[in-house]
């Protein structure tokens, strides 16, 4: 058989099992999709670059699997590079194929000429740059197998024009790539785990986004029933219990209930799986769980005594983990400490005031919680609106939620949604965003009506950068710079120019009638709701402060 480079990457990916994937083209990378428009593969057609690779994102994030995106050289990649960092920080599976001017022209200030290779070093699991079509067949599949295996993480393939174009003949192609076997876990560090896990008095399971790549979701639920341990989630471990479940204990760290950061003060054993110890979980590390010896369980061996040294780390896949850990353990109640983490709830919890005001932030998420279909995937963009959101929606199950933690980026939330919807097209999908977050990527409208997705974008729209305004307002003296939009955009006119149905709920008679007609209706739709400037996403802890240091807890008592 004889392909040409561009054939070949497009039957490669084929071969993976890609159905979908997104981008936007550029002259270095047109026999690319001469190629594709001759495949089987569905191409989405992204206004930006970014917003390409976050669409990749959201379908990677949905459903697990190594999801693809294509973009040109020079600004093409360099408008990427964003959504690359991204998938790296969030250990998202996600491959990357750019195009690169001819390889004679390489190191000679080409047109749209960019190092792709070094600007990407830093931000990959790996990168390749190919100098012949024969590389792509070892390639390919090796790429896929990277991105999946071990942390997830992002892999980029750049090819130059004159690769995409050369001639090959292929005798057979290549098994698809397929993420490699996790390490087995140390029997002598499970053993130690089990013993620490049988004489503590106080423990609390701490989980991240590693327990839901691991699809460890249901051994951890068995777990901590099983030894009356109460969990608590990372904003990515959010959806690894169900938000309802009597031993959930919410999200931790610097936007948590009061209480949940008190129930860790406390407890005498911190067992941490699939999770980084990152600061906006942990606040000043030095100070976290100061009570605690630690088991770390964790894929990345690099992760283990970064930030926190564990008194037992495990490398290993964490679901191998904890089903090794049960039948070391014995069923316990642990009334005692359940009755003071009780105690600390029914004194600590998280207030929601406005909750039964759609025009409020509390009261708008849980008018659309009320409403949207129980197995729903909500985006979210960053700022405050995300972390109310994290706060108090009820998550449900793994996958559901999809925001962008590590790098923490705007404009992520509007099309990871779309790459959520086109991932799972019979579920609805709810987008909450802010109005600085949305003018980043707002061109993805387009992408979103042509698409035709079932992507409901909640818009809070106070006017502001909300977060930068909040620690301005808290830390900074209340001198206040660069916060404020002094252009307020009609967002439901802009929706509706873009061809996306929208609602404005400020100007409805009855805005909860209004928002429960908008969630019913197919296809896209903007619901702009006018959020006053002065609320404040509290508890928070103050940058550089110890989680017990957490200020606020009631909406209106510091400004």
């Amino acid at each position: 058989m004889q392909f040409t480079g561009a054939e070949l990457i497009t039957r490669l990916i084929e071969r993976q099992g890609v159905t979908t994937l997104a981008g936007v083209p550029g002259g270095m990378c047109l026999p690319l999709y001469d190629a594709l428009a001759r495949s089987r593969i569905r191409h989405v057609l992204a206004r930006h670059e970014q917003a390409a690779g976050f669409i990749a994102q959201g379908m990677a994030r949905t459903t697990g699997r190594t999801e693809v995106c294509f973009a040109t050289s020079g600004p093409g990649v360099t408008n990427l590079l964003t959504a690359i960092a991204d998938a790296k920080l969030d250990s998202v599976p996600m491959v990357a194929v750019t195009g690169q001017v001819p390889t004679a022209m390489i190191g000679t200030d080409a047109f749209q000429e960019v190092d792709t290779y070094g600007l990407t070093v830093p931000i990959t699991k790996h990168n390749f740059l190919l100098r012949s079509a024969g590389e792509l067949l070892e390639v390919i599949p090796e790429a896929f197998r990277i991105a999946a295996s071990g942390r997830p993480g992002p892999v980029v393939v750049d090819v130059p024009k004159d690769v995409q174009q050369q001639a090959i003949d292929v005798r057979r192609l290549p098994a698809p790539g397929r993420p490699g076997a996790p390490p087995p876990p140390d029997a002598e560090a499970v053993a130690r785990a089990a013993a620490l896990i049988e004489t503590a008095e106080r423990p609390v399971l701490l989980v991240g986004a590693g327990v839901i790549g691991a699809g460890a979701s249901s051994r951890l639920r068995a777990l901590a029933e099983q030894g009356s341990i109460p969990v608590a989630a990372t904003l990515h471990g959010l959806g690894a219990l169900p938000q309802d479940h009597p031993l959930f204990l919410g999200m931790v760290g610097m936007h948590a209930a009061r209480a949940t950061n008190l129930v860790l003060e406390e407890c005498d054993l911190l067992v941490a799986l699939g999770m980084r110890f990152d600061d906006r979980a942990t606040g000043r590390a030095a100070d976290f769980c100061p009570k605690a010896r630690i088991i770390h369980v964790d894929i990345d061996a690099s992760e283990l005594g970064k930030i926190k040294r564990p008194t037992v780390g495990i490398v290993a896949d964490v679901a191998d983990v904890v089903r090794r850990l049960a039948p070391l353990l014995r069923r316990r109640s642990r009334a005692s400490w359940l009755a003071r983490v009780a105690e600390l709830r029914a004194a600590h919890g998280l207030e929601c005031p406005g909750a039964g005001d759609p025009l409020r932030p509390y009261g708008l998420i849980a008018h659309v919680a009320a409403l949207a279909a129980r197995d729903c995937i909500v985006t979210s963009d960053v700022g405050q609106h995300q972390m109310y959101v994290a706060q108090a929606f009820p998550f449900s199950f793994p996958r559901q939620w999809l925001t962008s933690g590590g790098l923490g980026t705007m404009g992520f939330g509007l099309p990871a949604a779309i790459g959520a919807a086109l991932a799972r097209p019979g579920r609805e999908v709810v987008c909450f965003s802010g109005d600085g977050s949305l003018l980043m990527n707002l061109s993805e409208l387009a992408t979103a009506a042509e698409e035709g997705v079932n992507v409901k974008l909640v818009l809070f729209n106070n006017g502001l950068h909300g977060l930068v305004h909040q620690q301005q307002a808290l830390f900074l003296g209340r001198r206040f710079i660069a916060d404020r939009f002094r252009a307020r955009p009609d967002f439901a006119a802009l929706a509706r120019g873009f061809g996306v149905p929208a609602v404005d709920l400020g100007t409805a008679s009855d805005p909860a009638a209004e928002l429960a007609r908008a969630l019913a209706r197919p296809g896209p739709c903007l619901i702009n709701a006018p959020i006053a400037d002065d609320e404040l996403v509290l508890p928070m802890v103050p940058p550089g402060a110890a989680n017990r240091e957490m200020i606020g807890g009631r909406a209106d008592a510091l400004l």
